[in-house]
C-alpha cells in the first residue's frame, strides 16, 4: 500500500481526489516518538500540521505547579496542530507520546497550501473542528453540570461512540481518566467500581465493555445526551501496512 493509499484511510482526508493525495503524500514526512517523547510544547511557535498513523498521543495543559489536564487523545487517523497554523498564535497545549507512535508532519507552508489549494481538505477540517468544537461544549457542560460519576460515565458513552461499538479498547489508565474528567486517580477508581458493581459496564484488561447503556446515560444525566449520530469510521490499523522510510 502507497502512501497516497494509506491516505485514504484516513476519515479527514477519504474524500480527496487521487490527484491531490499524491501531492500531500509528497508533502509528508514521517516522523516517529517513543512513549512519553513530548512532540510539542505549550507556548511553542507553530511549524507543522500533524497526522496520527499509529500510537497514541495526549494532548494536554500543566499548570505551573505540575498538575496536567488531558484535553483528548489523538489516535490513528486523527489529527492536532491545526488551529495555531490557522490564526498564528503559539501552540496554546503540550502534545505527548503515550505510546510509541508514527506521525506525519505537514509543515505550515505546505499546510497554508493545501487549504487554499485542496477545498475537500479545507471542508474536512471545518468539519472536524465543528465536532471538536460541540465536544468541548459538552465537556464544559460537564464540568459545571455532573459529578464524577456523571464525567467518567460520558466519557465512556464518548469513546464508545468513536469506537462504534460498546467495547472500547485502548482505554486510558485510571490516572489519565482523572486528568480528562478532572479528578484524582483514587476517586475514579472508585468510581468506575461501582460502574462495574451496578452492571453498567464490565471492565478488564482487554478493555470496558457498556453492558447497559440507558443506564450509563443515566449517570451521565439527561442534560448531556446528545442526538444520534452515526458511529465514527473505525480507525484505520496503518501501522504495519505501509512501510515507510524512516526520517533522516
Amino acid at each position: 500500500m502507497t502512501l497516497a493509499q494509506t491516505l485514504r484511510t484516513v476519515p479527514l482526508l477519504s474524500k480527496l481526489r487521487d490527484s491531490d493525495l499524491e501531492m500531500l503524500s509528497g508533502m509528508l514526512t514521517p516522523r516517529d516518538y517513543p512513549k512519553n517523547r513530548v512532540i510539542l510544547f505549550a507556548h511553542d511557535a507553530p511549524d507543522a500540521f500533524y497526522l496520527v498513523l499509529s500510537g497514541q498521543v495526549k494532548v494536554m495543559l500543566i499548570a505551573e505547579d505540575g498538575r496536567e489536564v488531558v484535553l483528548s487523545l489523538v489516535g490513528p487517523g486523527d489529527f492536532f496542530g491545526e488551529l495555531s497554523l490557522m490564526d498564528d498564535e503559539l501552540y496554546t497545549s503540550s502534545v505527548i507520546a503515550m505510546e510509541d507512535s508514527r506521525l506525519l508532519a505537514l509543515h505550515r507552508d505546505h499546510f497554508r497550501r493545501c487549504i487554499s489549494e485542496i477545498p475537500g481538505m479545507s471542508f474536512g477540517l471545518l468539519r472536524a473542528l465543528c465536532g471538536r468544537l460541540r465536544e468541548a461544549d459538552d465537556k464544559i457542560g460537564g464540568l459545571m453540570l455532573l459529578d464524577v460519576a456523571g464525567r467518567v460515565s460520558n466519557l465512556f458513552l464518548e469513546m464508545a461512540d468513536r469506537a462504534g461499538s460498546s467495547h472500547i479498547t485502548n482505554v486510558p489508565t485510571h490516572q489519565v481518566i482523572a486528568q480528562m474528567v478532572g479528578s484524582s486517580r483514587e476517586t475514579v477508581s472508585r468510581t468506575i467500581s461501582s460502574l462495574v458493581s451496578q452492571g453498567y459496564i464490565e471492565a478488564s484488561r482487554a478493555g470496558v465493555t457498556i453492558l447497559n447503556k440507558e443506564g450509563l446515560e443515566s449517570a451521565a444525566g439527561q442534560i448531556l445526551r446528545r442526538r444520534p449520530r452515526p458511529p465514527s469510521p473505525p480507525r484505520p490499523r496503518v501501522s504495519g501496512a505501509t512501510p515507510l522510510n524512516p526520517p533522516a
